[in-house]
């Protein structure tokens, strides 16, 4: 689980004269403190303030993340994403609320300087959310929209907005075409079907409340069809549940004008024709895109100066890099690696998932980390091309934590650069117990030595360092005794 970014890389200036210097964004107020009228703390009205003092991009993050939960938690309650995007828009009172709340329960967190993640943000926030739906019903909305005012008393705010309800009665009649059993007390044929392939009944209707169509598939027009040609490629039967629950769409595809021309496309590109069970398993969607969309992703990876084979390679390892924008995602991530100089089309060939992450959220903080510890933006772009997915680790899960017991391990800060892979291996299953066995034994090995090798191939290097060691120990001992022999000799 990932945890908020703490600190930012706000960007380069001084290119022009090929100086590399980080540029900080000023802000107006060095700390900022969050003061939230919290007249409903504990689902009750006691009139309390509550104040912290938070660093400003931390805040931030945390507005966002509450944002979040509130979101999902007022669609559960049945409204549409349109009208909760609304009320979040008008509820900036309310998420300074529950960001309070989050410094009140974790105060000896925020003391220390630790980050929450989102996992303990959620923790703590849906249980507050349903304290307040059980108290105030159906005038929640009324709530978030006007806190810290009650609700007029007895005011009823609906939950699904009026302009939505054909749309859930769509979604009602599909949702039980699926779960009702027909005239012979059977559930439909293309249900049990699909049922008798591993999926179950609750899975069958998530898809349809997502997708209503699924529900009037025909059994042998497009479901049957579409599954005996995902077995034919070689796909599992137990992954075939997976594979619709992520894209039920590909059930309502012909084979013969879409999804075959489809894939003959692909492989024309450079797509593995061998390998299509793990490429359907990892992006079933890739099947489902036009070739406009797939042809734009390729241009550019061209324009990166990537060839033909590498980017069938691309495709292949990571199919769902067809769906990232290129003008709003790969473009500006693309820019943003230049910048550091970072060897792009070598990052996109080994890391592609990287560029399905936020600059501001992932990358920028990741950078500003190494930054910080020392390291010159020639040494984290040196670090960013030889191990790209770097970039894709939590700063507080993965990168602390290691940076931290690295400190104590010995080596010099060049040595990470050398073998940034160090942050992809478990520290307490791989880094921690091998370290110990070097320290134990006394030798020194480089830093790949100890992590990237085999754990018999680990075995036969310490033993011949041990080896080694103990073989020059006895020539310094015999040499040392010989110097004295003769000294004494002498002296005599």
């Amino acid at each position: 689980m990932k945890a908020f970014p703490f600190i930012r890389f706000m960007g380069l200036n001084n290119l022009s004269r090929g100086v590399l210097s980080v540029a900080r964004t000023q802000v107006s107020h060095p700390r900022t403190f969050l003061i939230c009228q919290a007249k409903f703390a504990d689902s009750g009205v006691d009139g309390s303030f509550s104040s912290r003092v938070v660093p400003p991009t931390l805040l931030a993050a945390e507005k966002e993340e509450a944002k979040a939960v509130l979101t999902l938690f007022l669609k559960k309650q049945g409204l549409s994403h349109a009208v909760a995007a609304r009320t979040i828009n008008k509820s900036d009172l309310f998420i300074d609320h529950l960001v309070s709340r989050l410094h009140s329960i974790h105060k000896s967190r925020y003391l220390v300087g630790r980050e929450l993640t989102t996992l303990e943000i959620r923790d703590a926030l849906i249980p507050y959310l349903e304290s307040l739906l059980k108290e105030h019903g159906s005038v929640l909305v009324d709530l978030v929209e006007n806190f810290p005012n009650l609700p007029a008393e007895g005011k009823p705010v609906a939950l699904v907005s009026p302009s939505d309800s054909t749309l859930d009665s769509k979604k009602l009649k599909a949702v039980s075409r699926v779960s009702e059993s027909g005239p012979a007390g059977k559930l439909p044929p293309h249900i049990l079907y699909l049922m008798d392939l591993g999926m179950d009944l609750e899975q069958l209707k998530g898809i349809t409340r997502r997708f209503p169509a699924f529900a009037y598939y025909s059994l042998e027009g497009k479901i049957k069809p579409v599954v005996e040609f995902l077995l034919h490629l070689g796909v599992p039967k137990s992954d075939l549940p997976t594979i619709l629950v992520k894209r039920p769409q590909l059930c309502g595809i012909s084979l013969s004008d879409n999804l075959i021309p489809t894939m003959t496309f692909l492989e024309n590109l450079g797509v593995d024709k061998t390998r299509w069970a793990k490429v359907i398993f990892r992006f079933p969607a890739l099947l489902t895109y036009s070739r406009q969309k797939v042809e734009v992703t390729v241009d550019f990876l061209c324009e990166m100066g990537l060839s033909a084979k590498s980017i069938g390679k691309i495709l292949t390892r990571c199919p769902n890099i067809v769906s990232y924008s290129v003008e709003d995602k790969l473009r500006p991530t693309a820019e943003y690696f230049r910048s550091l100089g970072v060897d792009v089309a070598l990052l996109l060939y080994r890391c592609p998932q990287t560029f399905g992450l936020s600059i501001e959220t992932n990358l920028k903080p990741v950078t500003e980390f190494f930054l910080e510890r020392g390291y010159s933006i020639e040494e984290v772009a040196t670090m960013g091309s030889r191990y790209g997915a770097l970039y894709t680790f939590s700063l507080t899960e993965n990168l602390i934590p290691k940076w931290e017991f690295f400190l104590t391990m010995d080596y010099s800060k060049e040595e990470l650069v050398k073998f940034p892979q160090y942050f992809g291996y478990s520290l307490e299953d791989r880094i921690k117990p091998r370290f110990a066995l070097v320290k134990e034994a006394g030798v020194k090995l480089l830093l790949n030595q100890v992590l990237s090798l085999s754990y018999s191939k680990f075995d036969d290097v310490l033993k011949k360092k041990i080896k080694k060691m103990s073989s020059n120990k006895a020539l310094n001992d015999t040499n040392s005794s010989e110097v004295f022999n003769k000294k004494l000799k002498n002296d005599t």
